[in-house]
């Protein structure tokens, strides 16, 4: 099976999952296949909160918008433009996948499938159903690819190479036990904003979408905010606003009662609009509801701390303050090229 056939496999789901971008699907009837998955799709969106509590609708369709973006003819070629694909032999790469947010281990997915490997999937056990029905599109556009792709429920075994994903912790006995394959073990990042005082309205609110988006549960999302001495909050709470109805999720609001509770009896100095803390902190890593902070002096000094830091930190949310600086709203709309941990994927996997 040629890269050709597979990334035209790709791109016919992409335009599956373009259908399920709003908040009522809209059926395209030129979709291939759509008739046998369409609407058992559309019933696993509005039961995914069933399966895992932040995976609630508007999330999962955000999930889908978001790959239905990524997989197009156009934004395929760009990205694999950039690799030299020769026909390989096959070899099996294990995958150990993260369910912090929908889809999560999806690129590590495409990846494997597109450098010519077979994908061999250890879903986490909060998002075992949409890459499996994903997969389950895959093939039926594109059978052949049935013979790449394997799902197991049981200990990982007779793979060549492992991408896994984990916590700090989980990385350690990954490490050890991948210690004899070829392997990416990817750890606990967070990403930061760095504001100066000057952001436009526009640009804090668009600042929300990063905090927010996913319940700020993922790697990409801002969890400390770096902030000129003296600063003043009150622009950002107040185009914080927007996002209020997160607080009407019945998980999101009782992390937030529990954090804001464990740090008013430690206390600790907080600000609070009523479904988001910040509280001044060196940490990056923050609870669900709250945001971390800490003042600087001179941006210079933040730019270094966070070259220093980079083994930690994913996305850098700032107006061009660092040269990977990520636009204020954009941390959840990664391009192909934007790998997990700045390790890239393709490189790793042509090289097998």
């Amino acid at each position: 099976m040629t890269a050709l056939e597979k990334k035209d496999a790709f791109i016919k789901l992409g335009n599956f999952l373009r259908q399920f971008a709003t908040d009522e699907p809209i059926k395209d009837d030129s979709v291939v296949n759509n008739a046998d998955f369409f609407d058992a799709f559309a019933d696993l969106i509005e039961l995914s909160q069933s399966h895992n509590g932040w995976y609630t609708p508007e999330q999962v369709r955000f999930a889908a918008a978001s790959w239905a973006e990524s997989l197009t003819d156009t934004n395929l070629s760009k990205w694999l433009s950039n690799y030299d694909l020769p026909d390989v032999q096959p070899k099996t790469v294990g995958l150990i996948l993260a369910g912090n947010i929908p889809l999560v281990g999806f690129h590590d997915f495409l990846s494997v499938l597109l450098s010519g490997h077979k994908a061999l999937v250890k879903l986490s056990s909060n998002d075992q159903k949409l890459l499996p029905f994903l997969a389950k599109y895959l093939v039926s556009v594109s059978p052949a690819l049935s013979g790449f792709i394997e799902f197991t429920d049981g200990k990982l075994e007779g793979f060549d190479a492992v991408i896994a994903t984990g916590s700090n912790n989980t990385a350690r006995y990954f490490e050890y036990y991948f210690k004899d394959k070829p392997s990416i073990i990817r750890k606990n990042r967070n990403s930061v904003a760095v504001l100066t005082g000057s952001e436009s309205k526009q640009q804090l609110e668009a600042l929300g979408e990063d905090i927010f988006r996913y319940f700020g549960l993922g790697c990409r999302n801002v969890s400390k905010l770096f902030v000129p001495r003296g600063y003043d909050f009150t622009p950002f709470f107040e185009a914080m606003f927007a996002q209020q109805d997160v607080i009407k999720y019945e998980k999101y609001a009782n992390n937030y009662d529990y954090n804001k509770a464990v740090f008013l009896m430690s206390n600790f100095k907080l600000l609070d609009n009523g479904f988001l803390t910040i509280k001044e902190d060196s940490s990056y890593a923050s609870p669900i509801s709250s945001v971390f902070y800490e003042f600087y002096d001179d941006v210079s000094d933040v730019v270094k701390k966070l070259n220093q830091d980079a083994d930690q930190i994913q996305c850098v949310v700032s107006a061009g303050l660092t040269d990977d600086s990520v636009a204020f709203g954009q941390t959840q709309k990664p391009n192909l090229g934007d790998y997990a941990d700045n390790v890239d994927t393709m490189d790793f996997l042509i090289a097998l």
